[in-house]
Parts: structure tokens; sequence; C-alpha cells
């Protein structure tokens, strides 16, 4: 990769439109589509949904858990669905939450975020609730290989948001300041809920994109989208997984429904 995570998030966003789909292949979500709770239903899932949006969706948001879960098997299917979701052309992004002291987010930096790791994604979500400064050396091995972070800040279950209204101040300001220097968007953003009410903290000097989850099934338009982040609408990504996902033969054209209507909403 020749651009930071910023540039290429920023350029993607402007191609392709500011949308993220989540490929989620829930045990839920895979016997709706009458596929069996096992790697190959998985396998089938994740490749349907990549080949549906991977050249629509600016980034592609697989949740690790749901491959995780099948130990060796699940991660051998993930470890094929990265690469196949970047040669067509998205951004991927690994929604796995990873947080703990800095030898071992070291650990998780180097599988993820490492130019030549067979599971290197674009960018990866991370948890600074081991103190911000836990994540200072992914911070350094995401720079240094033209990777993003998306640090969990205000998300939307209901059950975070007084820890999180805590500390998102600390949030906010370890993000900015990570993006000092950086041309244009910076590399390193934050995960802030679409379903709130109210971000409740100034988001114009964050340097960095937004992560919106909350789109379609959890509640959140793109209208409500670009009213919560009026002031930074050019850095949002909204991001969206069961109101594409519940039907196979519609995923392509919901994913393209979504997209129209976060660009209506957020360039207008």
């Amino acid at each position: 990769m020749s651009e930071p995570f910023g540039v290429r998030l920023r350029t993607q966003m402007e191609r392709r439109g500011p949308l993220c789909v989540g490929i989620d292949p829930s045990p839920a979500l895979l016997t709706a589509w009458g596929l069996d709770d096992s790697p190959a239903g998985l396998e089938r899932f994740s490749f349907t949904v990549a080949e549906a949006v991977a050249d629509v969706a600016a980034a592609v948001k697989p949740q690790s858990a749901f491959f995780e879960r099948w130990g060796s098997r699940g991660v051998a299917v993930l470890e094929r669905l990265i690469p196949a979701l970047r040669e067509a052309g998205a951004l991927v992004v690994l929604d796995a939450k990873r947080g703990d002291i800095a030898s071992t987010m070291a650990g998780y930096a180097e599988a993820y975020l490492e130019q030549g790791s067979p599971m290197a994604v674009d960018a990866m979500t991370v948890s600074p609730y081991l103190g911000f400064g836990s994540l200072a050396g992914t911070i350094a091995t995401a720079h240094a290989n033209d990777a993003g972070l998306f640090v969990l800040a205000r998300t939307s279950n209901p059950e975070a948001a007084l820890l999180q209204e805590t500390v998102a101040d600390q949030i906010f300001e370890g993000v900015a300041a990570a993006n000092e220097g950086a041309a244009g968007l910076g590399s390193v953003g934050v995960v802030v809920g679409a379903t709130l009410d109210k971000v409740g903290h100034p988001l114009d000097r964050l340097g960095g994109p937004v992560l919106s989850p909350g789109l379609g099934a959890q509640g959140a338009s793109a209208a409500a989208v670009a009213r919560l982040f009026s002031g930074v609408r050019h850095a949002v990504l909204p991001s969206v997984s069961r109101a594409v996902l519940g039907d196979p033969a519609r995923i392509r054209s919901l994913t393209e429904r979504y997209r129209d209507e976060c660009v209506r909403h957020l360039r207008g």
C-alpha cells in the first residue's frame, strides 16, 4: 500500500460513496439463508456477500467473532475472504475490537496490520479500555504499514453509555494526537454509534474518520447520521449489516440503496 489508510478511505468514499457493509455470518443468518451452521455454511455466506458488495461499498467489515467460533476452520475462511475482498477493490475493516496490554497488542497488530501477514487488513477496530497508551505500539504499526484503526469511543449499546461518557474525551483527544500532522484524513478513527441522540464531544478536531454502525436494522437512517455528524460529514463512514444481509437475492440492490441514501444526505 502506497498511501496511508485515511487517504485511501477518503478516496474510496468519494469514488464509491460513504458506506461500509458488515459481513456478520451469525447462526441466525445462516439458518435464515437455509445454510448449515458450519464452516461450509460460513464460507458460502461470506463469499456470497463478498461477491455482491465488494465492488459497490467503500469498505467491508467482517465480524471476526463469527469466524473465530469455528476455530481454525473458521479462521481459514476469514484468511481467504480478506484478500478476495481486497482484490475486488473494497477496503477491509476487521471488526475485532482487540484491546490488551501493549505487548499483547503488538501480536494483534502483527497479525492484522503488518503488510505480508496472511490476514492483513486495511484497518481494524480496537478497544482503548486498558488505557489509551496501551494502543501506542498498535498505532505505530498501523502508521508504518499504511493501515488504520478505529478506536471504540461511543458505541450504541445502552450498557456502554455510563463508562464511555466518562472517558470519551480522553479517547477523542488521544485519536486527535495520533492524527497530528496527517495530510488529509488521518488513519486513526473512532467508532461512534449511529443510533445515539448526540455525541456530546466535538469531532471537528479529530482529524480522522468516524465509523458509525447502526444503519438500518438498529434504527438509524442516513438522514439521522447526517444530523448526528453535521460538522464532519465528509469523514463519516456509516455501516450497515443485517438490513442488507437478510435476503441473499437482494444484497446488492439493498447495498446500492443505502449507499445512494448516504451519498444524498452526507454530501448534500
